[in-house]
């Protein structure tokens, strides 16, 4: 890790992340999809749809000596991206502009993707995942709408994915009210995954 994240877990709290109106992934679903991504040193990870950047500076605190592509259309996200990454001390991260999959041509093969916004391209997404990823790379999906659930199960239950899984995940934060104590529910978000087979 750095001087800015010290610790060897993930879970950075949504609130140390410079935001606007543009989406993040929250922290309870960020540190579960760092989790089921196994990330190592030295890997090439690419964040499709990186919105804030908050999974894109988490993964790059793990993958020292590797590179993080961070792929994001919206303008004011890659501007956070930038912002973020330069807030937690993350410099081998690339910050791409543009709509997936257009703006995936040409980056290097890699280890690891995640996948938040797809801007309705999620199947070609997914497609140039499964021809680009090394071979028993992982894709992780983060995934709010049932539309992308079903389109993403069907295509990574096909070759060449293998080991699908997913988990459904309903967090609620404590959060005080008054004099007392409450827990106010997030958003459910269907996370998934699965690997690149070998060859």
């Amino acid at each position: 890790m750095n001087k800015f994240w010290p610790y060897t877990v993930p879970g950075i709290s949504d609130r140390e992340f410079t935001r606007a109106k543009v989406p993040m992934t929250k922290e309870e679903i960020r540190a579960l999809a760092l989790c089921r991504a196994r990330l190592a040193p030295g890997q090439t990870v690419w964040d499709v749809g990186a919105g804030t950047g908050s999974l894109t500076v988490e993964a790059a605190l793990f993958t020292p000596g590797g590179r993080v592509y961070a792929v994001e259309k919206n303008a004011d996200g890659v501007e956070l991206i930038h912002k973020n990454c330069a807030k937690f001390g993350v410099e081998h991260v690339e910050v791409i502009s543009g709509t997936a999959p257009a703006a995936l041509a040409g980056l290097p093969r890699p280890h690891r993707v995640f996948v938040g916004g797809s801007g309705g391209n999620l199947e070609e997404i997914l497609d140039v995942c499964g021809q680009k990823l090394v071979d028993g790379g992982i894709v992780v999906l983060a995934l709010i709408s049932p539309r992308n659930l079903a389109c993403a199960l069907q295509r990574l239950k096909a070759a060449p994915f293998v080991e699908l899984e997913g988990i459904h995940v309903q967090a609620s934060r404590l959060e005080k009210l008054g004099q007392e104590h409450f827990f106010r529910a997030t958003n459910g978000v269907w996370l998934l995954s699965a690997k690149k087979e070998a060859r």
